[in-house]
């Protein structure tokens, strides 16, 4: 055995943390498949063994062999006639198994590459096995590591003895990675495939949020609060339900911190993410209301059977209830489980064109116009008899599309009707 297989084996054994016992059983395959390979029919032989000594770095191979009668002995690979067995063993029977050596000559030098070879890839299944023994029952925990490389648009994380994987379906958007960039990542999974296992990392999974808020509220880490539900739009925005098991902590509060401490430690986590916390109501409608906040809402509409929530906001709160790019429609409908459409609270508009048409009907009774020529000249300034009065003929010919007589027709009664009021 040559310096660099005993390096070898101290790197595994100690860098790796791989059992001293796997790492020479690793080794002792390693120089049998050696052996098997430089002589010829050597892969005939049934039981054999590697012998190996770390302290004197020699390594001996042995084949088990059965003692045959003389007679009946056929398999030279496999069986030894009992006179040949007696020279080595003088009381060996028909029956009997003996160790043969047949390691040959410079068999160590000879054999030392093809053995480091095979050895390396025994260890590396070895590694696996071990990745996976540690982390199969990490997966939903949050681990720390260090940016390594990327492969395409993954990005490999190391994780101390282990790497792990960022898919780019698990990257956040907004999020640049450096090699050598310290970060905390959610294991999603531990795939145990046929190339062996593979830790699956997330930055952007929903429970990598819900992790956070675990580690920095004791309140819900205690059971005091509940988190609902969490819906996610990783680098732009998170909305978090949380519910109380005691009426005297509020929910929101505890989540928030003693002025926001908490909510912002998380939020620093997620590279500034917009984070809402809402109070969790198992009424729809009552919900809605929070989850949409800033937005003030004008009127809710609930069709149970299909669940949709249909909700209306003025003109200018419609671009807050939507958010940007739907965002805050997009994510309460994910926290609810409903089907959320927002549009513009029509009420005011037909309050206004009810008055505009009552006040067109009063000017069209006074002035002796027909009702579509009363809108338009209410609509043109003259909500009185008296405002059309003060009004210049060509205004009234070019607002009215009317002649010039009818035009001095229109001022004559505008200015009777004006001056009777």
């Amino acid at each position: 055995m040559t310096n660099d297989i005993v390096a070898l084996i101290d790197y595994y054994e100690k860098e790796k943390g791989i059992a001293r016992e796997k790492v020479l059983g690793a080794l002792e395959f390693a120089f049998i498949s050696a052996y098997r390979k430089m002589v010829p029919g050597a892969d005939k032989i049934e039981k054999i063994r590697a012998d190996i000594d770390t302290r004197k770095g020699d390594t001996v191979i042995y084949a088990s062999l059965s003692v045959v009668a003389d007679d009946d002995y056929l398999d030279k690979f496999n069986e030894v006639p009992v006179s040949l067995a007696r020279k080595n063993k003088a009381d060996a029977e028909v029956g009997d198994e003996l160790d043969f050596n047949v390691t040959p000559k410079n068999f160590g030098r000879i054999a030392t590459q093809t053995a480091k070879q095979t050895m390396m890839q025994r260890l590396r299944m070895a590694e696996k096995e071990m990745i996976y023994d540690e982390y199969k029952d990490r997966a939903g925990d949050i681990v720390s590591g260090t940016v390594r490389r990327f492969e395409k648009s993954d990005v490999m994380i190391d994780l101390g003895k282990f790497e792990g994987r960022i898919p780019s379906r698990e990257r956040v958007v907004t999020e640049d990675y450096n090699i050598g960039d310290r970060i905390r990542v959610y294991v999603v999974a531990v795939e145990n495939e046929n190339r062996g296992p593979e830790i699956i990392l997330s930055r952007s999974h929903p429970n990598f949020v819900r992790r956070l808020f675990e580690s920095e509220v004791a309140e819900i880490a205690d059971g005091t609060v509940d988190l609902r539900g969490i819906a996610r739009e990783a680098g732009y925005r998170t909305k978090v339900a949380v519910a109380s098991n005691d009426e005297k902590v509020d929910p929101v509060g505890a989540c928030v911190g003693l002025r926001g401490a908490r909510v912002k430690n998380i939020v620093r986590e997620l590279n500034n993410e917009k984070v809402d916390i809402i109070r969790w109501n198992s009424d729809p409608a009552t919900f809605v209301v929070e989850a949409l906040k800033p937005a003030n809402i004008r009127s809710i509409k609930l069709d149970e059977a299909n669940k949709v929530v249909s909700v209306t906001v003025d003109e200018d709160e419609l671009s807050k209830a939507i958010g940007r790019r739907g965002q805050n429609a997009r994510l309460t409908a994910k926290l609810l489980g409903w089907e959320v459409q927002v549009s513009k609270d029509e009420s005011q508009h037909e309050q206004f064109e009810a008055r505009v048409e009552d006040a067109a009907s009063s000017l069209a009774d006074q002035l002796g116009l027909d009702s579509e020529m009363a809108d338009k000249l209410f609509r043109a300034g003259g909500a009185t008899a008296e405002l059309v009065a003060q009004m210049p003929e060509e205004y009234i010919i070019a607002q009215l599309g009317i002649s010039e007589e009818a035009a001095r027709d229109v001022l004559s009664k505008a200015a009777s009707n004006g001056s009777d009021a």
